[in-house]
């Protein structure tokens, strides 16, 4: 597909992080499955002294306690609470139970993942919604949750799309996979280039200009997948990260606002960025302060470059994140200050938690 048809009036339209927020899906906590031991998950998850998380993961898939989930639901509700406040719709996936085990003719998993990150299987560009063809076996069924949903925006007049759905056979993924540091050559990931898979958080959206990057889920053949369905209106580049866990690139390199990028100084090589940033002011995120949760640390310390933009001045950012809350400031942005880091468990924060379906404004070039 190529070009942007204008002239269809759709619920759907966002075609970069900063725009009005006038209407976003917002995940689901019931039914949260913790992670199993798969390939993917040994690999992604922060180094850690505790052997809490690889004794979670060795139990094959089991519920979240529900003192979490409790405690991760009254974060969600305050960041819904923010979001109505501040004039945005918030729409909600269906609920979906996740530990029910599933299997196809060559793989089984004993239960599914959850609906509490909808950033990881949806790409909105534009008018249309792009499911991710996931390189996780236990979130092949997860837009399930998503179709009502869906099929409203669609009858409404939205576009709306798969990717090529993966077999996720075993060719998939490097089964002698042993870590890489970063170098000057590329970093070995978990997944081959077999077929192509992609986690839509792995891209962020700057008009004319989508950023990328290689990860334990996202592999060459994906994006070029990407590339070609979206055609000569867009350009996809690619990042190079130097983080050895690398999956989705959002605690990574984060526009704010035309002309304004947050990035990674650990993960990141600022002289090495996308020729579409060269005349961006490239904001060097201070060093995060860490999280509060000490035993099931499943997502990075640089979860507190996960905000989510309002406009290009309003931003949702983690409470207790002072240096990133005074930083922002200085660089001319309105902090909103919310708790979220019961939510971290549940592998994301406010971007990876939400899928902005309309924002309002039009497809321009930033370049």
């Amino acid at each position: 597909m190529s070009g942007d048809d204008s002239t269809v009036h759709s619920p759907v339209n966002s075609y970069n992080e900063w725009d009005p927020l006038e209407e976003v899906i917002v995940g689901r906590l019931e039914y949260a499955m913790l992670p199993d031991a798969q390939i993917i998950n040994k690999h992604t998850f922060p180094s850690s002294e505790s052997s809490l998380i690889q004794d979670i993961l060795e139990l094959g898939g089991v519920p979240y306690p529900p003192e979490m989930i409790q405690a991760a639901q009254k974060c969600l509700d305050r960041f819904i609470h923010i979001l109505e406040s501040e004039g945005v719709v918030v729409r909600r996936p269906d609920i979906v139970d996740y530990e029910v085990p599933f299997r196809t003719p060559d793989w089984k998993v004993p239960t599914g993942a959850s609906a509490t990150n909808p950033r990881d299987p949806f790409l909105v560009v534009g008018k249309e919604i792009i499911e991710a063809p996931m390189a996780d076996r236990s979130r092949f069924f997860e837009a399930s949750a998503y179709r009502s949903l869906f099929k409203e925006y669609f009858q409404r007049g939205a576009k709306w799309v798969a990717a090529p759905r993966p077999q996720l056979l075993d060719a998939l993924y490097h089964g002698d996979f042993v870590p890489s540091k970063y170098s000057d050559d590329e970093i070995r990931f978990v997944v081959t280039e077999f077929e192509p898979t992609f986690d839509a958080a792995d891209f962020v959206r700057c008009g004319r200009d989508l950023i990328g990057q290689k990860s334990h889920v996202t592999n060459e053949s994906g994006i070029e997948w990407l590339r070609r369905h979206l055609g000569e209106d867009y350009q996809v580049h690619v990042i190079k990260s130097r983080s050895p866990q690398a999956m989705h690139i959002d605690t990574t390199l984060m526009p704010l606002a035309p002309g304004k990028v947050l990035v990674n100084p650990d993960w990141v090589d600022l002289e090495n960025l996308p020729t579409c940033l060269q005349d961006w002011d490239i904001l060097v995120a201070p060093q995060p302060v860490p999280s509060e949760q000490k035993e099931l640390r499943l997502i990075s310390s640089w979860a507190s470059m996960n905000v989510l933009m309002l406009d290009e001045k309003r931003v949702v950012v983690e409470h207790r994140q002072e240096p990133m809350i005074n930083a922002l400031r200085e660089w001319g942005f309105e902090p909103i200050p919310c708790p979220f880091e019961d939510y971290y468990p549940f592998l994301g924060s406010f971007h990876c938690a939400t899928l902005d379906v309309r924002r309002r404004g039009d497809l321009r070039s930033y370049a």
